[in-house]
């Protein structure tokens, strides 16, 4: 996605204000993406947890975190690390790509 932005030469000021806004939206615009993929991430989570007929709090109990981690990592209220994405593949026997498979996630 590009944008595009006049300047306005006359003031230097103005071209300051643009940069800042430009690195502003380049920043929403990435952290847009980021909120996608972790959600469709939860999603994929909650799929297999139900599959495996784990409550997140059995689940929690199974990756050795807080009894609450999952549900906050399906709600996107926390982000899991890829050490505790595999630990999860493992517990939940899916591959660390099906997880990652966003395809049937809309």
């Amino acid at each position: 996605m590009s944008i595009l932005l006049f300047i306005s030469v006359l003031n230097p000021d103005s071209a300051f204000l643009a940069v800042v806004t430009v690195r502003y939206i380049e920043y929403s615009i990435i952290m847009d993406f980021e909120r996608e993929i972790y959600t469709k991430l939860g999603k994929n989570i909650r799929k297999y947890r139900l599959a495996k007929n784990l409550s997140q709090e059995k689940l929690s109990e199974l990756l050795d975190v807080n009894s609450k981690f999952i549900g906050h990592v399906e709600r996107v209220e926390r982000y899991i690390s890829l050490k505790k994405l595999i630990q999860l593949s493992v517990i939940l026997d899916v591959s660390l790509s099906s997880i990652f498979d966003f395809k049937d996630n809309d």
